[in-house]
C-alpha cells in the first residue's frame, strides 16, 4: 500500500497529520509519474506537450488512489478537496500542502510555503488547454468559447445554401463523413464553404471523418412480408452476398446482410447484437456455417423498421479489426491534402494511431505533424487505451478526443455513459486535451423541431467540453441558435468541473407583478 493511502487510514483533521499525507501523496505521485514517463518515452516528439504529459502521468498516479478520506479532512479545514485538479495535479498538491503547514503554524511569518502556493505558472494547464483548443478550433466565434462543429448532409454538395447558413450560424467548423459521398461531392462541399466565406472575415474549419471499419447493415430480405422487426422477431444474418445461403424455416423473419464478417465468425450463442445505434437487441441462438441466428430481445414499441446502412454492434463478439481500412488509406490522399484535422473512427489503441501516422507521413512527409488528429472514442477497448492512445497521437500532432456516444454507449452499455464521458472530459483536461461533446446534441430539436427536457439538459452539460458537435436535420438552424442560447448560459455557471459564482438573478430585486411568471 502506498505510503499515501496508509496515512488515509488513520486520518485526522489536524493540520499537521494532513501535512505527512500530503507530503507521503506527492512523493508516491512524483515516483509512479516517474516511471509513467519513462514508459511514454520514444513517444512525444513535440516538446509543447511535454508538460501536458508530464500533468497527465500524475493525473494517472492520483487517480489509482482512493482519495475520499483525506478529502474530507480537507474540507472542514477550508482548504481545497483535490476535486478539480485535472490540469494542474502537482501545483494543487503543493498548494494545499503549503495552507496545511500555514495552519499547522497558526499565524506565523509568511514561509517558502506560502510562496509556493502563489506559484505564478498555477494556471500553465489552462493556458495550453485553450492554445490547443485554438489551433484545432480557431478563434471562437461567441464569448462562451465552446466551438460548434456541426455535420454537413450530402445535400451540401449541391446546396451552397448550406455552407452560407454554417458561415452566417459562425460555427467554427463543418463536419464531412467520409462514409457517405465521394471526393468529388466532398470537394464541392468545401469549394461553397470557401464561397461563403468570402463575405466573412472568418475561416470555418473542415474535419473529415475516415469511416473505419464500421459494421453496417447490407442487403436486408424481409421474409414473409414482415415489414418491421419485433421482440420474439429472428433474424439470420450473413457475409455480404450469401443472403441466398440463409436455410428457409419459418422462424427467420429477417435475413441481413453484415458488412464485416470477421463479426460474424467472432460471435457466439449467447452474445449480444445491436442494430441501428442500439434500438434493436439480439441475442445469438445459433452459429450456422452462413452465420448466425438471433432473436430480438428489445424493440421500439412499434418495432424497427430494418434498412440497409444502418450500424451494427457486436460488444461481445471476440474479434479485432484494423482501425485504418483500405477505403480509409485511399479517402486519406484527398483528406489530408483539404482537411484542417482528420477524425479518426474506431481507433482503439496506440497501434491504431501509428499506423495513421505512418500513412500521414508518406503523403505528408515535410509537414505531416501539423495536421490535427480528432480521436473519436467509441469502444470499451478504446476507454480503457486512452492515456496511450492521447500521448501516440498528440505528442506528435495537434490532437483533440471526441466522445462519440452513439457507438460507445453500444459497446459500455447506456448505464455507464454517463459515468465514461465524465471521466473522458476529466482525462482530456489532464492531458490538457480538447474534448469534443458529439452524438444526438439536441437532435430531437434538429430533426422534428421540438425539443426535450432532457436534451436540454444534456446539451447544458456540453458546455464543459470545447466543442459540440450537431448532426444534420431540417431544424439544424434553430438547433444551432438554441445550443448558442444555452452555452453563454452555462458559461457563467460553470468551467469545467467548477461552479462559477456568478451573482445569482432569480432571486435578486422583487419582480414586478406585470412581468412574466417563470
Amino acid at each position: 500500500m502506498p505510503a499515501s493511502e496508509q496515512a488515509q487510514s488513520t486520518m485526522t483533521t489536524s493540520p499537521s497529520t494532513l501535512c505527512k499525507a500530503l507530503d507521503d501523496l506527492i512523493a508516491d505521485v512524483t515516483s509512479a509519474a516517474d516511471v509513467q514517463m519513462a514508459a511514454w518515452d520514444g513517444m512525444i516528439e513535440r516538446k509543447s506537450f511535454t508538460q501536458s504529459a508530464r500533468n497527465l502521468a500524475c493525473y494517472l498516479a492520483i487517480r489509482r488512489l482512493d482519495l475520499r478520506k483525506l478529502q474530507r479532512p480537507l474540507i472542514a479545514l477550508g482548504v481545497s478537496s483535490l476535486g478539480r485538479l485535472e490540469g494542474r495535479v502537482l501545483p494543487t498538491l503543493v498548494a494545499v500542502r503549503a495552507a496545511l503547514g500555514a495552519l499547522a503554524r497558526s499565524g506565523t511569518e509568511p514561509t517558502k510555503d506560502k510562496a509556493e502556493a502563489a506559484d505564478p505558472s498555477f494556471f500553465d494547464g489552462e493556458a495550453r488547454l485553450a492554445a490547443n483548443a485554438l489551433e484545432l478550433f480557431g478563434i471562437p466565434s461567441r464569448p462562451d468559447g465552446v466551438s460548434l462543429l456541426v455535420t454537413c448532409p450530402s445535400e451540401a454538395a449541391d446546396a451552397a445554401e448550406f455552407m452560407a447558413m454554417m458561415v452566417e450560424k459562425r460555427v467554427e467548423a463543418i463536419r464531412i463523413n467520409c462514409a457517405h459521398d465521394d471526393q468529388k461531392a466532398w470537394r464541392r462541399m468545401i469549394d461553397h464553404l470557401r464561397v461563403a466565406e468570402t463575405a466573412s472575415s472568418r475561416r470555418v474549419r473542415v474535419f473529415m471523418d475516415l469511416a473505419g471499419p464500421k459494421i453496417r447493415t447490407g442487403a436486408i430480405d424481409r421474409r414473409n412480408k414482415h415489414k418491421r422487426a419485433h421482440i420474439g422477431h429472428t433474424i439470420a444474418l450473413t457475409a455480404v452476398g450469401e443472403l441466398s445461403k440463409i436455410h428457409d424455416t419459418p422462424h427467420n423473419r429477417f435475413g441481413l446482410e453484415c458488412t464485416l464478417s470477421q463479426a460474424l465468425t467472432g460471435s457466439k450463442v449467447g452474445n449480444r447484437i445491436f442494430i441501428d445505434d442500439g434500438r434493436l437487441e439480439a441475442r445469438i441462438d445459433r452459429v450456422e456455417p452462413w452465420g448466425l441466428v438471433a432473436e430480438v430481445v428489445v424493440s421500439p414499441e412499434k418495432g424497427l423498421h430494418l434498412r440497409s446502412e444502418k450500424g451494427l454492434n457486436f460488444p461481445d463478439g471476440q474479434f479485432q479489426v484494423v482501425a485504418l481500412t483500405d477505403k480509409d488509406r485511399k479517402d486519406l490522399a484527398f483528406v489530408s491534402t483539404h482537411a484542417d484535422a482528420i477524425e479518426y473512427s474506431f481507433v482503439q489503441s496506440a497501434g491504431d494511431v501509428v499506423l495513421l501516422q505512418e500513412a500521414l507521413a508518406k503523403l505528408r512527409p515535410i509537414d505531416w505533424m501539423t495536421q490535427s488528429l480528432v480521436l473519436k472514442i467509441e469502444t470499451a477497448r478504446a476507454v480503457h487505451n486512452l492515456p496511450e492512445i492521447i500521448v501516440q497521437a498528440a505528442g506528435r500532432q495537434p490532437t483533440a478526443v471526441m466522445i462519440a456516444r452513439g457507438d460507445l454507449a453500444v459497446e459500455i452499455g447506456f448505464s455507464r455513459t454517463a459515468e465514461i464521458q465524465e471521466e473522458i472530459l476529466w482525462l482530456g483536461e489532464a492531458a490538457d486535451i480538447p474534448v469534443i461533446w458529439a452524438t444526438q446534441v439536441l437532435d430531437e430539436l434538429i430533426t422534428t423541431g421540438e425539443s426535450s427536457r432532457g436534451e436540454m439538459t444534456d446539451a447544458a452539460m456540453a458546455a464543459r467540453a470545447e466543442c459540440v458537435m450537431l448532426n444534420k436535420g431540417h431544424f439544424l438552424g434553430e438547433g444551432i441558435d438554441q445550443l448558442r442560447t444555452l452555452l453563454s448560459r452555462m458559461v457563467d455557471h460553470q468551467h469545467k468541473k467548477t461552479p462559477q459564482l456568478r451573482a445569482l438573478k432569480s432571486w435578486g430585486a422583487p419582480i414586478p407583478p406585470s412581468a412574466p411568471q417563470l
